[in-house]
């Protein structure tokens, strides 16, 4: 994860990566490794599929150790949910791994019919989510997955933040007896702060309380969030941060509590803005007929930009100062059209 130069943080928001890089974690998807193999040794019946993506997947470990409980059907996306699914059904507890990209599009219908019509308990593993492999451009970008799999009855969809919830999330996912989505980055992760080491999926971690405006966020933008808050502390502004690390069950207990509790919501994901997170949580909002400003930020119904997942971040505003510019920005007409000026 890249930040803005030094110079450009508040004391409070310096003060705060300094804490946070001494506690400077692995890329998500290397705790999910870890963790499958971890449980696999202990249970014969956890089964890994994969579609030549033992390396991206960080996998190679568990294929030496572990050769009978690891399948490799290539690059064959589709195949590689109708396996995980055929020995879901025989009693197996199988983990299917492939590039989010590829796994949450080429292999939708697989996904919907054999696994979630069919109620298969598979562990759908999305790797390099996002735009992970931004420098490889659009086809390599998964920024519909949260969209499309919350369209689709019976599955779980879940964007861990931190190692901590990476764990969680996996070992929750290998006990459950429903299909999950879990979705994963490369990026090197920063231990987010915990103040519960309690993780259930399809309820929020508040990492921060705040009472003037609330950010919603998702696996690896949940960072940002937490520094634009301590950003905006310079300014007076009280925010909250919430890791919604479940988009799908969204928990909307926290969303309303988060409505009524600030004057303004800002949603943050690193997927398109139609459809995910955001959508989730304005739905809910206007369902209840909470009155609250509302900002979704994210990336546009556009050609995304070509880069790394810090310059793609930084283009689209999902970043420290991007954050509390847009915060800011909220506030400030929030508050103008309750005075009528």
């Amino acid at each position: 994860m890249s930040a803005p130069a030094p110079g450009m943080f508040s004391q409070d928001a310096l003060a705060l990566l300094e804490q946070l890089r001494l506690n400077k974690g692995k890329a998500n998807l290397e705790a999910f490794a870890e963790t499958v193999l971890s449980l696999a040794r202990e249970n014969r019946n956890i089964v890994v599929v994969t579609s030549d993506s033992r390396g991206s997947g960080k996998l190679v470990p568990f294929a030496s150790e572990l050769p009978q409980q690891i399948v490799e059907v290539g690059i064959a996306e589709q195949n590689l949910v109708g396996v995980a699914a055929g020995l879901a059904s025989a009693g197996k507890i199988p983990f299917a791994v492939s590039p989010a990209c590829f796994l949450t599009a080429r292999s939708l219908e697989q996904i919907k019919n054999d696994v979630c019509y069919s109620d298969n308990p598979v562990k759908v593993i999305g790797i390099s989510a996002g735009v992970s492999y931004g420098a490889l451009g659009t086809t390599h970008h998964s920024l519909h997955d949260l969209a499309v799999l919350r369209a689709i009855n019976n599955i779980d969809v879940v964007v861990p933040a931190d190692n901590f919830e990476s764990v969680q999330a996996i070992q929750a996912a290998a006990a459950q007896s429903r299909p999950i989505y879990v979705r994963f980055g490369k990026a090197a992760m920063y231990d987010l702060p915990r103040t519960t080491d309690d993780f259930v999926v399809g309820k929020a971690r508040v990492i921060r309380e705040g009472t003037d405006v609330a950010f919603i966020a998702t696996g690896e933008t949940v960072i940002h969030a937490l520094l634009a808050a301590e950003q905006l502390k310079s300014n007076g502004v009280s925010a909250r941060v919430v890791s919604m690390h479940s988009v799908k069950p969204l928990d909307v207990d926290v969303v309303l509590q988060s409505a009524r509790d600030c004057q303004a919501i800002v949603t943050v994901e690193e997927h398109l803005t139609a459809g995910g997170l955001g959508d989730a949580c304005a739905s809910a909002i206007l369902e209840a007929g909470v009155s609250v400003g509302f900002k979704q930020v994210g990336i546009p119904d556009e050609y995304t930009v070509t880069g790394s997942q810090s310059d793609i971040f930084r283009h689209y505003g999902i970043s420290m100062e991007g954050l509390s510019h847009q915060a800011g920005n909220l506030l400030a007409n929030r508050n103008l059209s309750m005075t009528g000026n």
